[in-house]
């Protein structure tokens, strides 16, 4: 079915959304303002989705998009909009899930924090890789595939990345075995230092560890081989651990090991950092329950400003790397335990009396986490999200069990995508 349609808004998602009979139509890498040709895709009771054929009349709006593989390679959805569109539409798609999901007053959602850089910010990158009759490939996957689609340099990667992709994608297809490589992480810290996972699906790395030695020591960067699952990293050389300093020079420094979790956007990373801090109020006299604490990207600038925290984090090698990070950076007065969230606050929190909690939970939420909350009271918590749909889910139940949201910060932590994060404080009433 081809059908002409007009697009209205941008849905979480990325997709540009229109609407055919008055239902929904999401049509992906639209803007608002386009007038344009449509192929149904699927067609559900409730909405439907298409795809491009023609764009008969572009929106005003429209920017070209600078990355030559726009539109082919699935990660970034958004590069056809100028950068402050992109943030206002981000800044009101939350409020319309705050507002309609959660019934919160539209004076509670402060402005959205722009990054500073709307290019080169991401610190951490996966490289899928195939090798074709045509020769090495190295890029990202096709939106909604497993093809790849081959890329020389990335828009909204960090320049010193860029710089390695180029030399790896030469050192692998030279390699013995470039047929065995599915994948390759390559990350930077805030030293400028940088960390290479190369996946290997062969029997016997030594000979991709010998042909890569010179030329990646010259480079000097750290090496890993990954040849299943984390548990089988093996160290080829470099430092094992990068860092990251979540409060800006004079600040702690934390370290991170291969497979540890980082922010993406460093510079945005430490303005949240420092929001939290402040938002938190700290004390030497408040004890501080944080779930999903990872390495102690929150938990240490808290616990430097005085406060008692208790971290929680279901990532062993996260764990330890916290508890190496406290002593390193001089603090005592953080413990980290290596356990699920769900139920930990409860555990922990017996005969304690929780001042304040903070989450930061993957995408799916901490709706079992919240409930444990709703039993332990804390004064406050802060909740660190990094999808709208789940933020507005756990809030709802702390909203309605003696919770009021002082107020919701959006942070631009991924320009040219659809991704939104966001620090919500919320204070117990009565």
């Amino acid at each position: 079915m081809i059908f002409d349609l007009v697009i209205e808004n941008l849905a979480f998602g990325g997709n540009g959304v229109g609407r055919l009979d008055g239902k929904a139509v999401f049509i992906p890498y639209t803007a608002p303002g386009d007038r344009v040709r449509c192929r149904l895709v699927r067609d559900k009771r409730r909405f439907a989705e298409g795809e491009v054929v023609e764009i008969l009349d572009p929106s005003p709006h429209r920017r070209e998009a600078p990355c030559p593989v726009f539109g082919q390679c699935g990660g970034c959805q958004w590069q056809y909009l100028p950068y402050h569109l992109q943030c206002s539409w981000k800044e009101r798609i939350l409020g319309d899930f705050l507002g309609r999901q959660a019934g919160v007053s539209s004076d509670i959602l402060l402005p959205l924090v722009h990054s500073p850089r709307e290019w080169n910010y991401r610190s951490r990158v996966q490289f899928k890789c195939r090798q074709t009759e045509q020769g090495f490939v190295m890029g990202f996957y096709r939106r909604a595939s497993h093809f790849v689609i081959d890329v020389e340099q990335c828009p909204i990667m960090a320049a010193p990345l860029n710089e390695a992709l180029a030399r790896f994608r030469f050192w692998l297809a030279d390699s013995p075995c470039p047929d065995k490589i599915p994948q390759v992480d390559l990350e930077v810290d805030d030293e400028k230092k940088i960390r290479a996972v190369v996946h290997f699906i062969g029997d016997d790395p030594d000979p991709l560890f010998q042909h890569l030695n010179g030329a990646v020591r010259n480079a000097g960067y750290a090496l890993f081989i990954q040849s299943e699952r984390k548990n089988s990293l093996v160290r080829g050389f470099g430092e094992e651990n990068l860092h990251i300093l979540p409060l800006g020079q004079g600040g702690p420094r934390l370290a991170y090991g291969p497979g540890g979790f980082a922010q993406v956007n460093l510079d945005q990373n430490r303005t949240m950092v420092r929001d939290l801090v402040l938002a938190a109020e700290a004390t030497s006299a408040e004890n501080i329950l944080e779930l999903f604490c990872g390495m102690g990207n929150l938990s240490i600038p808290l616990a430097a400003s005085g406060a008692r925290v208790v971290g929680i984090e279901n990532f062993e090698p996260a764990v330890l790397n916290a508890r190496k990070n406290a002593l390193s950076n001089g603090i005592n007065s953080a413990v980290f335990h290596y356990t699920p969230a769900a139920g930990a606050g409860l555990r922990f929190g017996s005969g304690e009396n929780f001042d304040l909690a903070v989450l930061d939970p993957p995408r799916t939420g901490a709706y079992q986490e919240v409930k444990d909350l709703l039993k332990l009271r804390p004064r406050r918590i802060l909740y660190v999200s990094c999808n709208p749909t789940t933020l507005t889910r756990d809030l709802l139940p702390l909203l309605h069990g003696g919770y009021h949201l002082r107020f919701c910060r959006p942070y631009d932590f991924f320009p040219q995508t659809h991704h939104i994060e966001s620090l919500s404080v919320l204070e117990r009433t009565g």
